[in-house]
């Protein structure tokens, strides 16, 4: 791949447009028609392999395919960043805010591996402590504003939870997530008894890091989720595996190699620092029980 064919901006945009198509049920010919392309043109925008989609260009596909205004407005803004294979999405720079980037990675992703030193990730999240959440960060919306925010955070869970090659989860939790209380005693019980017994399934891992393991990589280490995509028929990436790292005013994504290698490392660290998954299973449920006698 070249720099510019790996671009993360131009992949996101070529997946939501080649989702867009294939969701009012037109093929590449008939829309590369009414483009006045060839069909290798639109092939080469949804895998992010142009150099640079001009906005007017979008703008016909937007209204071919009848995309609503908050999310042209998203596809406007992946098409005017550079294209770089690391990038800074700044809170409020010109891809809304409303409009998730790392959603899209991750349904794409085969593998997701992630540290997670403050808050339940959201794949495992349950109802109640998803929206909790979501009320704390938008705290004048109505209830139903709130659980219209749930919903999609819901639906996310399909990808560890289908039958069919469900996505690969490996995750450690710092245990101040087991100890932060997020709506009650009763939310929280219930939270970390559904962690124990997700854990049991064949596709997810979940392991914890003890207040007792201290500092493993010597540095404070923030979330982040490392994605990773699959190989070809030829045993080649289908996409660059990707870091993905949470911050308050911005989110970092990056597929530098050093930058992948630097986060893989961390995450071995804390990984090997942290209880198997029987222990952490074990506390999990011990905690849960502190909880309930809280009440």
């Amino acid at each position: 791949m070249t720099e510019h064919d790996s671009s993360i901006t131009r992949r996101q945009l070529g997946r939501h447009l080649r989702d867009a198509r294939e969701g009012v049920g037109m093929t590449l010919e008939g829309t590369s028609a009414l483009m006045e392309w060839g069909k290798s043109s639109l092939q080469r925008i949804e895998k992010g392999q142009n150099q640079k989609v001009r906005i007017r260009d979008l703008d016909g596909l937007i209204e071919i395919y009848g995309i609503d205004q908050d999310e042209a407005a998203g596809l406007r803004g992946l098409a005017t960043e550079a294209a770089e294979k690391s990038w800074l999405h700044e809170f409020g720079d010109v891809i809304p805010a409303n409009f998730s980037v790392y959603m899209g990675l991750e349904s794409a992703a085969q593998k997701l591996t992630t540290y997670q030193p403050d808050l339940v990730p959201g794949l495992l999240q349950t109802e109640a402590y998803a929206r909790i959440l979501v009320r704390n960060a938008f705290p004048d919306e109505s209830d139903a504003e709130v659980g219209g925010r749930v919903v999609p955070r819901m639906r996310r869970q399909q990808l560890i939870n289908r039958k069919i090659k469900p996505v690969v989860l490996t995750v450690v939790l710092f245990e101040s997530v087991l100890r932060r209380m997020i709506g009650g005693p009763d939310v929280m019980a219930a939270q970390l008894r559904y962690l124990a017994d997700m854990s049991t399934r064949p596709n997810i891992k979940i392991r914890i890091l003890p207040f007792s393991a201290g500092m493993p990589t010597g540095d404070q280490l923030g979330p982040f989720v490392i994605l990773e995509f699959g190989t070809d028929s030829r045993g080649n990436p289908i996409e660059p595996t990707t870091v993905y790292a949470e911050g308050y005013i911005g989110d970092i994504y990056s597929e530098k190699v050093g930058i992948v290698q630097r986060y893989t490392h961390a995450f071995n660290l804390v990984e090997q620092a942290s209880l198997d998954e029987v222990s952490s299973r074990n506390l999990l449920r011990a905690v849960a029980r502190e909880y309930q006698r809280a009440r």
